[in-house]
């Protein structure tokens, strides 16, 4: 007689076990989200400062080569550097000296449309100082003046608290009397947007129509914060460091 086998009726999840494993997937999913979402952001950060610090490295390079600071691009010169009705690098006259961008085109840095764009698709910004006569953006214009009567004007203040359009509220500045030559700095985050604070509001962006020669860096805050929401970040090109390379090039007695 032949034997009959019977096998295991095959089992399968239930509808509560699958919503439990969908319930605990979700858990771990939403725990690593936020985790990943900060790493990300750390990355950007780590990745706008490379590209202000090459930015300013470029800068340098431009200058030791033609003997001025490159004027900043426009918002439509396609990233070359932009000279008023008039202006040319003879006289240094630049159509937007304290609320350009940075002249990425004509600094020879890879872009795709001319702007230095950070991570976060907003163009980097740039100022320049239009003292002594335009003296740092015209040809041959600081070597002329001389280096002991040399007086860049930009300011970078720690709070907008207390500011003037040409001065930081005592104690406020990080940059020595009279000032730096060059502000290069990324709107962060929010960009074009821009922070609802009284700090991100004193740094030239499209939000803002203010384009005097005093700007704010300090770390972020958020919009709970006295001064309101800041992301921006902020560099500057140290006059020492400027005259020093220079002089070391030939361009400076």
């Amino acid at each position: 007689m032949p034997i009959i086998k019977f096998s295991k009726p095959t089992t399968g999840f239930t509808l509560v076990e699958m919503a439990v494993v969908l319930l605990i997937m979700g858990i771990l999913l939403g725990g690593l989200l936020p985790t990943l979402s900060s790493r990300i952001e750390q990355q950007r950060l780590s990745d706008v400062r490379k590209q202000l610090d090459e930015i300013q490295l470029a800068v340098l390079g431009y200058t030791l080569i033609n003997g001025r600071l490159p004027c900043p691009a426009s918002a439509t010169s396609n990233g070359l550097e932009s000279f008023s009705t008039g202006g040319n690098a003879d006289n240094g006259m630049c159509s937007n000296f304290d609320n350009g961008y940075a002249p990425a085109a004509t600094l020879g840095l890879v872009t795709a449309d001319g702007y230095a764009v950070e991570p976060w698709n907003n163009r980097i910004r740039y100022a320049v100082t239009k003292s002594n006569n335009n003296a740092f953006t015209s040809i041959n214009g600081m070597n002329l003046t001389g280096l002991a009567s040399l007086a860049p004007d930009l300011l970078v203040c720690t709070t907008a608290t207390g500011i003037s359009a040409s001065s930081c509220a005592s104690g406020a500045a990080l940059t020595a009397s009279p000032g730096v030559p060059l502000v290069i700095y990324s709107t962060g985050k929010n960009g074009s947007y821009g922070g609802t604070g009284i700090d991100e509001a004193a740094n030239p962006n499209p939000k803002s129509s203010n384009n005097d020669r005093v700007f704010v860096s300090h770390l972020p805050t958020a919009s709970s914060a006295a001064n309101g929401e800041f992301d921006d970040i902020v560099v500057w090109l140290s006059p020492s460091l400027l005259y020093y390379q220079m002089i070391a090039a030939g361009k400076l007695p």
